[in-house]
């Protein structure tokens, strides 16, 4: 009970996270077209939507596209179009009120008919299948409630333990724990023994309920998986709330295994720090740097780990569950932050523990806060 009584409280405080005033209004409207970059032709069909939310549309019969209700500040735009090499475009709105920008798309280097290249019903594609899912929607309790509608956009390839996944169209992802339908445009998938990484922007749009129980469900799961999440960590730090947030953090030289399921480090000193020693100013008011030397150790101490974690990190079965323990590490140096905790570089931060745990099928849009 006492641990019940805790998640709520770190509830309640989470609701109050800190954001600037430029994120909280909600007044920019932006329009424009989609044209074929060497015809000149609108283009229709084209999705157009902001990085990792709910806002998104497609362009009309014309190539012409409207968002509303933006929030004011700096917003990842992404345009995608079969058969046309994706833009992305970064936008800052210093005030409200109405933009247009009009993009025109490049026809892609690789015929449509180039990207099949194996059967997708024999046994070897259907295996990757499998060690893709894994390894991208993940092996969380809310995985097992996440499909992949359309796996046969999926292409792969494999060499020496390494798989490579390519998608010929968007994957449309399907998650009855969280409540999302989701468009997810990958860019990029590779998946080692012993680490996996990827890349893609994820367009995301809210299922409806069967009934008032499956609801109060989504938005429990929705609580839950944002609370202790790095995105909560980030939102935290830079409105210096950490500890209050229900987080510690420690330094760690080194670590027993460079391997992303590395659950508990035994090489290295293990030393407290100073959360907002890690975070500097960025390049301008809506950017931070993130810079640290060696590995991060974030503890959560407002929920414990989950029982499949123990499993998946290799833990033996007798083991009882701790606090949520996740190391970041900085493997590129120094990273941009923007204002709403967002890592630009999506290869700025490596995850271990239980930040690497958790993948597509724990993810909610940017934008998201518990109680709105």
């Amino acid at each position: 009970m006492r641990h019940y009584l805790s998640y709520i409280f770190f509830l309640l405080l989470v609701g109050g996270i800190y954001e600037p005033a430029t994120a909280q209004t909600t007044a920019v409207t932006l329009k424009g077209k989609i044209t074929d970059a060497e015809t000149g032709d609108g283009l229709p069909g084209v999705h157009v939507f902001i990085a990792s939310s709910t806002r998104g549309t497609t362009t009309d019969v014309e190539g012409f596209y409207e968002l509303a209700d933006l929030p004011v500040g700096v917003l990842h735009l992404y345009v995608s179009s079969l058969g046309y090499e994706p833009q992305t475009r970064d936008i800052l709105f210093r005030t409200p009120g109405e933009r247009t920008i009009d993009l025109q798309l490049e026809p892609a280097t690789i015929g449509l008919g180039e990207v099949i290249v194996e059967a997708k019903g024999d046994k070897k594609w259907k295996k990757r299948l499998e060690r893709f899912t894994a390894q991208f929607i993940g092996e969380t309790p809310y995985a097992d409630s996440t499909v992949i509608v359309n796996p046969e956009v999926l292409d792969f390839s494999s060499d020496r333990g390494t798989l490579v996944a390519t998608a010929a169209d968007q994957l449309i992802i399907e998650n009855r724990a969280l409540g999302y339908r989701v468009q997810y445009f990958l860019k990029d998938f590779e998946a080692q023994i012993n680490r996996t990484k990827y890349d893609g922007e994820p367009l995301f749009e809210e299922m409806v309920p069967t009934d008032d129980l499956e609801r109060e469900s989504w938005h429990a799961n929705r609580r839950k998986a944002f609370v202790g999440s790095f995105h909560h960590f980030m939102l935290a730090l830079l409105a210096e709330q950490v500890k209050e947030q229900g987080f510690e953090t420690y330094g760690r030289t080194a670590m027993a295994s460079s391997s992303q399921v590395s659950a508990s480090p035994q090489m290295g000193n293990r030393f407290p720090v100073d959360p907002y020693s890690i975070i500097k100013p960025g390049a301008d008011a809506t950017e931070f740097t993130l810079d640290f030397d060696g590995f991060l150790e974030i503890i959560f101490k407002g929920e414990e780990e989950d029982k499949a974690y123990l499993s998946w990190s290799g833990r033996s079965r007798g083991s009882r569950p701790k606090f949520q323990t996740s190391w970041i590490r900085l493997e590129k140096g120094p990273t941009t932050v923007d204002y709403k905790g967002e890592v630009l570089d999506p290869y700025g931060v490596t995850f271990y523990g239980y930040y690497a745990f958790e993948r597509v099928a724990d993810e909610v849009p940017v934008e998201y806060r518990p109680g709105r």
